[in-house]
This record gives C-alpha cells, sequence and structure tokens, in this order.
C-alpha cells in the first residue's frame, strides 16, 4: 500500500486601489518551505475589480512557486547522483 502524501499551498493577499500582491507558501513532507511572490498592477482607467488582481498576482506567484520547486528537485537530483543533470524544463 502506498502512502498519500498531500501538500497545503497558502497564498495570502495585500491590496490597495492599484496594486495586488499574493505571497504563497507550501510546506513538503520534507519539513522544508518554499516561498513565492506575485503581482498585479491595475491600469487607471480599468474598473476596480480586485478578484481579477487577486487571480493575476496569485497565478504569478503560483508560476514562481512551481518554478522554485523545479529547481529544488533539480538540486536534488544533482546531490544525489553526484552529477550535473539536464536543466528540468516546463
Amino acid at each position: 500500500m502506498k502512502t498519500a502524501v498531500g501538500w497545503h499551498v497558502e497564498l495570502e493577499f495585500q491590496e490597495d486601489d492599484q496594486h495586488t500582491r499574493a505571497a504563497a507558501l507550501v510546506r513538503l513532507p520534507d519539513g522544508s518551505e518554499v516561498r513565492s511572490h506575485g503581482q498585479a498592477s491595475r491600469h487607471r482607467v480599468d474598473a476596480n475589480q480586485p478578484r481579477v488582481g487577486e487571480e493575476i498576482a496569485g497565478a504569478r506567484a503560483l508560476n514562481e512557486l512551481a518554478m522554485e520547486l523545479l529547481t529544488k528537485a533539480h538540486t536534488e537530483i544533482d546531490e544525489a547522483s553526484g552529477r550535473t543533470s539536464h536543466p528540468i524544463h516546463v
């Protein structure tokens, strides 16, 4: 029987009238944490739609989080194998 593993990703937002900032965090089963950030800016002629700013900033933070996780995995592959492996691309 395999053990089920789950990750919980946390996203927090800070907003003002023009900007939305997102911070993402995932805690991994090995005890490490990976953090990332994203941001969005509203053009002055666009309607104020906070949900859209959250979606954009959140997506950017999650994209950065994905790249951080790929880099972490790539480093662990290199350390375990003792050689330099090919980069992991999305």
